[in-house]
């Protein structure tokens, strides 16, 4: 990453938190390898779908409300734990080769479908990509 653009690129989001009021802390560990995290996600979509939300909700606060170092297996489960997750039970099912082949597949299909980033929203087949794209997404939903 370039050191300017990365300077940049967390003032912005800050003021898209601020537009959105949500809150938003820089992250002393980013970037941190987060395919466990995604895993997880992959994991919870096809086992236990009724918990995916509360997930992404625990996990995004983890990496940008009150930031923790989500390449750390332990801090992973601490934070799964106080979450009300098994953390025993997340191990398994991260290391289930199904699982994982779902992130690949998932992967695949987006990369596919012309994903280059997060966050990426489609609307029938248009896509929008950025936080400063939601007004267009709510345009299309609209439409």
């Amino acid at each position: 990453m370039i050191k300017a653009k990365g300077a940049w690129m967390f003032d912005d989001m800050a003021r898209w938190a601020r537009r959105y009021g949500v809150r938003l802390e820089k992250n002393p560990f980013f970037v941190i390898n987060t395919l466990t995290v995604m895993r997880g996600a992959a994991g919870l979509q096809l086992r236990e779908p009724d918990r995916f939300l509360k997930y992404v909700d625990v996990m995004y606060r983890a990496m940008w409300e009150k930031p923790v170092d989500l390449g750390d297996p332990a801090v992973v489960a601490a934070t799964l734990k106080d979450a009300g997750f098994d953390p025993a039970a997340f191990a398994v099912l991260v290391a289930d080769p199904q699982v994982k082949q779902k992130l690949i597949a998932d992967t695949e299909a987006a990369v596919q479908r012309g994903v280059f980033g997060a966050p990426t929203m489609f609307v029938g087949q248009d896509m929008f990509f950025g936080q400063d794209r939601l007004e267009f997404v709510t345009d299309a939903l609209r439409a």
